[in-house]
């Protein structure tokens, strides 16, 4: 059994060495003048001197600016951390940052991808940057200008990757939604943001099903009154006709251009605080949060995490299973910052075989390999050893995301992948579409823990009324500014909403939302949640999702759902109803309720069990306690839990007690341990 804490790995003297942070140190050191003995004196100094930092990689990358920035970060005029400008009087491009390796990479592949509707195939630097250049030569030709919002509901191929840097090329805003989302989820994301125009594919495969979608395109086009143009791509059926929509092109009609000479294109560079792309919360209180990106604080931000907390440089192949609704995809496709190849899959992880994925990452060469506890513990499960299996020797890195890890997650990697492996945690979030603990090169491995707080991320674990804690369990909270932060969400009037997200528990401090416990050497665990977001399998899900669709069942009068994560990197999301009279909560209902979710939202969706209530408990200002409800099923005392005074129905709470104290249907004591050290 092994403990957590345990050292498993630690780097060999060349494997650390050439490193990119051992580079970047001895820049440093050079160019000026900062000797860090090892990462956590380079760490200190990053959160210490911001500006310094965050200059250094300006320079060190090279950043290309049309003018001059005035000055690396100006805070407002309160003092805080909201409202932060970064790198003002700079012009730069992202999408022109993505594509700068293109002449040295030449016919190198760039993007390694695969479906379950399409064989194995590269595409090459050259053949990427020819598509997106003439793509963003026909998007210029339909009008479009830049701050006009393209969105897409598109599968995870190239053409979407294609499609992301066309735009931004152009200086338009980018969003994106996974085909397997529901029709309103869409709707409820794109409809704020008033896209222009949109790309949408005919369909997916999943599991060996396809999922057709034209119909779905016809409904979110029908709802979004601001939409122009649908760029139509024939994805499940290539020689089958567009539908009969109006404003529909075709991909392959939109393709089918002279090629834009690299020499003669123009990139639009746009000013520090233009948006880059909206990303979406998860939609807790609400409708989802459109949280905005700008250019310069993206840039900064993946040419750090990639380069020295990943490890990518041009020799590097990164692989890392996610779909296009997901800010993990932004960061796959991220890794072309570094010269990396990127390696894109559409479809079932585990599909024709449990080893799927693994044979996919010894047939693209794989030197980096995403995957969440889950899927390890399916691998576990079904006794594979992919190191037997398959020729992994090109594989040197491990990024493990979406959950939190255990020991376990950790050592099965080493028994059965290969023992030279750094295996890392990471964690952040789509609202920095970065991570703010994660891994280094240059340090062991130990089982179970995020190795160390990275560059420029003041991370901190601090208790309720704001102390500081080491070796014990608090809220993450970061103390300093970061270019990731997002600089506005879409239609947020002030900047209330994004105010009450993350500043409004600590003034002038951002509260991420997640627990988290930083040992005395530096190392990080996360224990999950400490809102109310839902955190499954690696997809954060909102509860107002959810009860948007629940509660239109017509027997439904009221609902509450939880996530808890569980030992192993499991979960147990129930789901808790009050009916209306006369309806029963019987097998045919279940059915029913689950069905409505999978179809507005999404199989993630749908809850592990549905169990029936008296009542649903509610603050005094009229909030469902889905924290309280969370805390009591991690074994939380319900004085810890929560305040009978602050509830307009106190009895109501009594059920859960009962239910936390003696339901088998899951089990939560580790976390509970966790979560209460």
């Amino acid at each position: 059994m092994v403990m957590e804490g345990e050292k498993l790995w630690t780097p060999r003297q060349e494997f650390a060495d050439r490193s990119n942070i051992a580079r970047y140190q001895r820049w440093l050191k050079a160019e000026r003048g900062i000797d860090s003995a090892d990462y956590h004196a380079l760490w200190r100094w990053s959160v210490k001197d911001t500006a310094g930092f965050w200059a250094s990689i300006w320079d060190y990358f090279e950043v290309q600016s049309d003018t001059p920035y005035r000055s690396v970060l100006q805070r407002p005029a309160d003092g805080g951390m909201m409202g932060t400008q970064w790198f003002p009087g700079s012009r730069v491009n992202y999408a022109e940052h993505l594509l700068r390796q293109e002449a040295e990479g030449g016919e190198r592949p760039v993007f390694h991808h695969l479906s379950e509707t399409r064989a194995l195939a590269t595409m090459s630097w050259r053949e990427l940057g020819r598509q997106v250049r003439i793509l963003a030569t026909r998007l210029r030709a339909m009008g479009l200008q830049p701050g006009d919002r393209v969105v897409s509901y598109m599968p995870n191929v190239p053409e979407t990757a294609i499609a992301m840097m066309a735009t931004a090329a152009i200086g338009c805003i980018w969003s994106s939604a996974a085909p397997e989302f529901g029709v309103k989820t869409v709707i409820e994301r794109f409809s704020q943001i008033e896209p222009k125009l949109l790309f949408a594919a005919d369909g997916y495969r999943f599991g060996g099903k396809d999922f057709r979608r034209e119909e779905e395109v016809r409904r979110i086009a029908g709802s979004l009154p601001s939409l122009q143009k649908i760029v139509w791509l024939p994805y499940l059926d290539p020689q089958g006709a567009p539908p009969a929509m109006p404003d529909l092109v075709s991909w392959n009609a939109l393709m089918d251009h002279p090629e834009v000479p690299r020499e003669g294109f123009q990139f639009t560079r746009v000013e520090h605080d233009h948006p880059l792309w909206v990303v979406f919360s998860s939609g807790t209180t609400g409708l989802p949060k459109a949280i905005v990106h700008s250019h310069v604080g993206v840039l900064l931000e993946h040419y750090k995490l990639l380069s020295f907390h990943l490890n990518l440089g041009p020799q590097s192949v990164m692989f890392f299973y996610s779909t296009t609704g997901w800010m993990m995809w932004n960061l796959v496709i991220a890794s072309l910052l570094t010269g990396s190849a990127a390696v894109l899959y559409d479809g079932n992880p585990a599909y024709p075989s449990p080893d799927f994925l693994w044979k996919l990452a010894a047939d693209t060469r794989a030197t980096s390999f995403g995957a969440s506890p889950t899927f390890v513990q399916m691998m576990e499960k079904a006794g594979l050893k992919p190191g037997e299996q398959y020729d992994l020797s090109a594989l040197e890195g491990i990024v493990v995301a979406g959950a939190p890890s255990t020991p376990e997650t950790f050592a099965w990697f080493y028994k059965a992948v290969k023992q030279d492996l750094w295996v890392t945690s990471q964690s952040g979030g789509t609202e920095i579409c970065s991570g703010f603990v994660g891994a280094t090169p240059t340090l062991p491995v130990h089982a179970g823990e995020i190795q160390t707080r990275m560059l420029g991320m003041d991370v901190h674990a601090w208790t309720d009324d704001g102390k500081e804690l080491v070796d014990e369990v608090g809220e993450l909270i970061v103390t300093q500014p970061f270019p990731s932060m997002p600089i506005h969400f879409w239609n947020d009037t002030g900047g209330k909403r994004y105010r009450e997200s993350y500043f409004e528990v600590f003034p002038g401090v951002w509260r991420h939302g997640d627990f988290i416990k930083i040992n005395h050497r530096g190392g990080c665990y996360i224990y999950g949640r400490s809102d109310s977001t839902l955190n499954r399998f690696g997809v954060r899900i909102g509860t107002a999702e959810i009860y948007r669709a629940v509660e239109q069942v017509e027997e439904v009068a009221d609902s509450l759902i939880v996530c808890v994560e569980l030992p192993g990197g499991n979960f147990f999301m129930p789901l808790y109803l009050r009916l209306k009279p006369g309806a029963t909560l019987d097998d045919a209902l279940r059915k029913k309720i689950n069905a409505r979710l999978r179809d507005d939202c999404s199989p993630r969706h749908v809850p592990d069990r549905i169990y029936g209530v008296e009542a649903i408990p509610y603050t005094l200002t009229g909030k469902k306690m889905e924290v309280p409800v969370r805390k009591l099923l991690m074994g939380w005392p319900l004085e810890k839990a929560a305040s009978r005074d602050a509830m307009m129905n106190p009895e109501s709470i009594d059920w859960f007690v009962k239910f936390a104290q003696e339901s088998t249907d899951y089990d939560w004591r580790g976390t509970a341990a966790a979560a209460k050290a």
